[in-house]
């Protein structure tokens, strides 16, 4: 249906809505609306996903299986690259990173593909084993809805970013049943700031995504915690605290590495076989890295930790459990990333959200047995591998509430508030001293797209240095007379002169202030040139250099205009600080009023 024709059909709702409601209670239905999508899309992509790798399973014979999966993954990756070449014309668009920064830079316009290019793309790479999460996808697909519903709406910007939030709340909160977690993830994750009353419609299209994911799906069936936590244990949540943010470092660094290494690996077909064929290889090594890896946690909640070496090379050496079990253990804990950033990065989607739950409660599991072995002091190991998941996922996404709660709600641990406070806090702080930026930030701070914690920052990477640049600067030659200066003087709407020879090159700057008492010297008039007379910039403002960095040069400075040399090393103008305070003030406007 035409756009215009849309619009038409939608002119009545808007006009009984300008009517019978206000912004507020209008806003509220709308996030209702968006609850419901943003549920029923995490539905069916988990339930989609469950029966699809059932179906999988029961179709290969048991004596066969190890082998059937670790051929699947590069089935699963080969359909998703098939897809996003055929269907998205090969722009997929992988990860919350994108959704940032469409809020971030782009009014919060998120695509209208992405109300389905992450459905399928992430069933097909997780149905065939692909080791990820599908939480990003999700989050995705309900910033998808909440932006394209405000769209056809026509809601303000403010509110489409608000209802971009919803949508991403209202999917984490589906798939976990979580719907404070939800909202919290998208406070700290995707939203920068919020006012307070943006906060109601976010917990309304939150728990109405969980209430129709209630309905049609149980969510994670994570074991309930009842038991509260003894003070002694105290020394040990910090321990794991420190060891969870060396983890979440480890995995933020490692996924970062290899989304270089497979950025500079040309050739899609090349990297579909080769990444495949690496995944397959892991998962057959490795079976717990296949696909989320869900059913290993709630194995490790279920107190069956043995059960993790089944259908494993290792397997042969059940004699040697314990040993035996620490080493898959380990092993699919530090591979689980590696495993994940192959998946997406041969052509898979998903995301690291899930892979970090997983890793984390290998972590915590790991840490609680290996206390446990050493006989120091009895500690219960399904506490320790849930806060592991909680400490993990704080620090590889920088959301230390959404750790607390997400563990929380999942599992019932209400009673374990303080060692998940513990934890998470403290994973947070360290992983934030090595790694400032989270995994789903990093590479846009690289970019120079700042989006939360300094909105300042943020305002100002969103100006355009090269927009800024004032070229109405009366230029002089090194060669020219004092007179011949003094003439331009008397012309000039500026008392700055680059001093510019005939190929452009900058030699140096004259300043009326300067030269005020050589200008009364009318004896020198021919003899004096503008050479003996300019000096030099205090610095100069290359095109690469941000508008941060050349504000805090002026301020350290002292200066209130420097030059811009272009790469081909020739002089292009002047920046002034007026300029960029000026353009600053109506970007801060125009974010207060959108």
């Amino acid at each position: 249906m035409p756009k215009n024709t849309i619009h038409r059909l939608l002119s009545p709702l808007l006009l009984w809505r300008l009517r019978h409601l206000n912004d507020r209670v209008y806003l509220i239905l709308v996030s209702v609306l968006v609850g419901v999508f943003a549920g029923l899309a995490a539905v069916i992509l988990k339930t989609s996903v469950h029966d699809a790798q059932h179906r999988l399973y029961a179709w290969v014979p048991e004596q066969y299986r190890v082998f059937a999966l670790s051929l699947y993954p590069i089935i699963g990756v080969a359909l998703t690259v098939l897809f996003t070449r055929y269907f998205l014309g090969g722009n997929l668009g992988r990860g919350i990173g994108p959704i940032i920064y469409n809020i971030a830079r782009q009014g919060s316009v998120v695509p209208r593909s992405k109300l389905y290019s992450q459905l399928v793309s992430s069933f097909l790479t997780v149905t065939f084993g692909g080791s990820a999460g599908l939480e990003a996808p999700i989050s995705v697909t309900g910033s998808a809805i909440g932006s394209n519903t405000a769209r056809v709406l026509r809601i303000g910007r403010r509110e489409r970013r608000l209802l971009t939030g919803c949508g991403a709340a209202a999917g984490v909160a589906a798939i976990f049943n979580s719907p404070i977690a939800g909202v919290l993830f998208a406070v700290e994750v995707i939203l920068s700031e919020l006012s307070a009353a943006f906060f109601v419609p976010l917990l309304i299209s939150s728990a109405t995504a969980t209430v129709v994911s209630k309905a049609l799906y149980a969510g994670q069936p994570f074991v309930l915690i009842t038991t509260s936590w003894p003070v002694d244990a105290v020394p040990f949540y910090l321990m794991l605290a420190g060891f969870t943010a060396l983890l979440s470092v480890y995995m933020i660094r490692v996924y970062f590495w290899a989304d270089k290494f497979f950025e500079r690996w040309h050739g899609t077909y090349r990297k579909v076989l080769v990444g495949g064929l690496s995944l397959g290889l892991l998962v057959f090594v490795f079976p717990p890295l296949y696909g989320e890896g869900y059913n290993i946690v709630q194995l490790l909640l279920g107190g069956h930790a043995e059960q993790l070496v089944d259908g494993s090379l290792f397997a042969v050496y059940r004699d040697d459990s314990v040993g035996l079990l620490l080493l898959v253990a380990v092993g699919s804990m530090l591979l689980k990333v590696i495993a994940t950033t192959i998946t997406i990065g041969s052509g898979g989607n998903g995301g690291m959200f899930g892979s970090s739950l997983f890793a984390g409660a290998l972590m915590g599991f790991i840490f609680a047995r290996l206390i446990n072995l050493s006989g120091i002091y009895p500690i219960s190991e399904v506490h320790f591998i849930v806060l592991g998941m909680a400490g993990t996922l704080a620090g590889v996404v920088h959301a230390p509430l959404t750790g607390i709660f997400l563990i929380a709600e999942i599992t019932g641990g209400y009673a374990l508030f303080v060692p998940l406070m513990v934890v998470t806090s403290g994973s947070y702080l360290i992983t934030r001293y090595f790694e400032p930026y989270s995994v789903y930030t990093r590479k846009l701070v690289q970019r120079g797209v700042y989006v939360h914690h300094d909105r300042d920052r943020g305002l100002l990477a969103q100006l355009d240095l090269h927009m800024l640049v004032q070229t109405d600067f009366m230029t002089v030659h090194p060669d020219d007379t004092l007179g011949e200066l003094v003439t331009a003087f008397r012309h000039a709407t500026r008392n700055l002169f680059p001093v510019v020879d005939e190929e452009g090159h900058l030699h140096g700057v004259i300043s009326l202030d300067t030269v005020r008492d050589a200008l009364f010297d009318d004896e020198h008039y021919n003899t004096t040139r503008v050479r003996d007379l300019m000096g030099e910039p205090p610095a100069t403002v290359r095109p690469d250099d941000t508008i941060q960095d050349t504000l805090r040069c002026m301020e350290e400075l002292g200066a209130w205009a420097l030059p811009v040399i272009g790469s081909d090393e020739r002089y292009q103008g002047f920046i002034l600080k007026s300029s960029i305070l000026a353009s600053y003030r109506r970007q801060l406007i125009r974010e207060s009023e959108s």
